[in-house]
């Protein structure tokens, strides 16, 4: 089979949904949702099918190799938890688009995460900076229309502005940079960049790093690493929940997959390699240390997830940092497939619990072990696996990043990335805290869960016990 027929599905099952959505106007919204689920799930099974490998000559801008399988699938079901977690969304959809005729903007907010997740399949096989370049745009105005869908809602309308603003400034970098590297190098591949700079004379060196340079700025506001973090938690308090989770996941997944393909390029060159390396360990620590310490004084749960996510970017960053260790490829992949079961369930209860309670603050989550004993086990689960305690996906996921750094011998890396999990477990352990120890608000009804949500939550916490307990096979694939 063509690879490129899985990215071909995707795209065709979102103009099916669109024509559906459009032609039937009074089908039940939450059909559309379940046949994308389907869809998806179908594309899924597509994946492990054997895929013809595509000649140089015939895709010079695309890859199937096994980080590009691996990512897709990644994509494939981060997309799927979107939609599934967005079958609770619909009040809230339907209260964010005044003027409009019941179900309105509805089947649409479904539709947008699949033609979002045909762009990061393409991106993570991207191997041109031209493919690059047009998956991420393609990528970003999807988000950006994801992001500011609820038009009632002041917040979110400040967040798409930012997003956007944002992403056509780091789109303005990544073009120059671009530009520079093609300037001087001569080649817009990724995968033989390594080889064109190893003809060019010393001189041509410093321009080139003024191009790697912009190209990284990039990169760091796509994953959120420091100092290019500043968008990402008034964006994330903004954004509809499902979309945050997307965002938070999906898209900084992608990124770090563009970074790995870059990094390794350059590392090959010894003169290269060695500034590279001193900036991303500058990088990780920074963003380590940003993160948790400015989590820690939260009070809303949305922003809480959204210095988390940082100080989770620190962490795969130290992994990239050590890609020379033989573990490192595949430690970040399972660092953010761990990532995806613990985050994906932190947003699922966020968003039942903001609209049973008013509010996504830290204080809303009072007494919910009353009110719901499964949300409450849920968010448990979620935020010991990503405090990294053990039994928990994220211990190792923390465990295998904390072996390769120590392996390559970072030891200034390592020890702020252990002063970093003291402080994620003080601030985790506060919602825990909040939810057992904490009396129900006045007024606080129980919440009732539907059987999807139930199923979805129960597989959720059933994966980050099952990796907490053999990770084998996440890490084999990756080898």
């Amino acid at each position: 089979m063509n690879p490129l027929f899985l990215e071909y599905t995707v795209v065709l099952l979102g103009i099916i949904l669109l024509m559906v959505e459009a032609f039937l106007p009074d089908l039940d919204k939450k059909k559309i949702a379940l046949a994308g689920i389907a869809g998806l799930f179908f594309v899924l099974f597509l994946t492990w099918m054997p895929l013809h490998s595509l000649s140089i000559e015939s895709a010079p801008f695309y890859t199937t190799d096994p980080l590009a399988l691996f990512f897709k699938r990644f994509m494939i079901v981060m997309t799927i938890i979107t939609l599934w977690m967005s079958l609770d969304f619909i009040p809230v959809i339907q209260r964010g688009i005044p003027g409009e005729r019941p179900g309105a903007g509805v089947g649409e907010f479904f539709i947008l995460p699949i033609f979002a997740c045909a762009s990061l399949m393409w991106l993570v096989s991207a191997i041109s900076f031209i493919m690059l370049f047009v998956s991420l745009e393609c990528m970003t105005v999807v988000l950006y229309i994801s992001i500011s869908y609820l038009r009632k809602d002041p917040k979110t309308l400040e967040a798409g502005t930012k997003y956007l603003i944002l992403s056509a400034l780091t789109t303005g970098f990544l073009v120059y940079g671009i530009t520079w590297i093609f300037g001087i190098t001569g080649t817009t591949s990724i995968e033989h960049l390594a080889d064109s700079i190893a003809l060019l004379p010393p001189q041509s060196l410093t321009p080139l790093l003024f191009g790697v340079g912009l190209v990284l700025v990039a990169f760091c506001f796509k994953i959120a690493a420091f100092p290019f973090q500043f968008w990402l938690p008034d964006v994330y308090q903004g954004a509809p929940t499902p979309i945050t989770a997307f965002l938070s996941i999906a898209s900084k997944a992608a990124g770090f997959v563009l970074l790995l393909r870059f990094l390794e390029q350059l590392y090959l060159i010894p003169t290269l390699g060695k500034k590279v390396f001193a900036v991303t360990t500058l990088l990780a620590m920074m963003t380590l240390l940003f993160g948790n310490l400015a989590a820690m004084a939260q009070t809303n749960m949305k922003r809480l997830l959204a210095y988390s996510s940082i100080a989770h970017t620190g962490y795969v960053l130290m992994a990239v940092a050590s890609i020379g260790a033989a573990l490192a490829l595949p430690a970040i992949g399972f660092y953010l497939v761990a990532y995806l079961a613990m985050t994906s369930l932190a947003f699922i209860v966020l968003l039942i619990v903001t609209e049973t309670s008013g509010g996504n603050e830290i204080y809303c989550f009072q007494g919910l072990h009353e009110r719901s004993p499964l949300l409450a086990a849920a968010m448990t689960v979620a935020m010991i696996s990503l405090a990294g305690l053990p039994l928990s996906a994220g211990f190792f996921g923390k465990f295998f990043i904390f072996q390769v750094t120590f392996q390559q011998g970072h030891y200034g890396l390592l020890g702020v990335g252990t002063i970093s999990v003291v402080a994620g477990i003080y601030y985790y352990l506060k919602v825990i805290k909040v939810m057992y120890w904490k009396q129900p608000s006045q007024g606080s009804a129980p919440i009732t869960l539907s059987k999807l949500t139930t199923v979805l939550i129960s597989l959720l916490i059933a994966v980050i016990l099952i990796l907490g307990i053999y990770p084998t096979p996440i890490l084999m694939s990756l080898q």
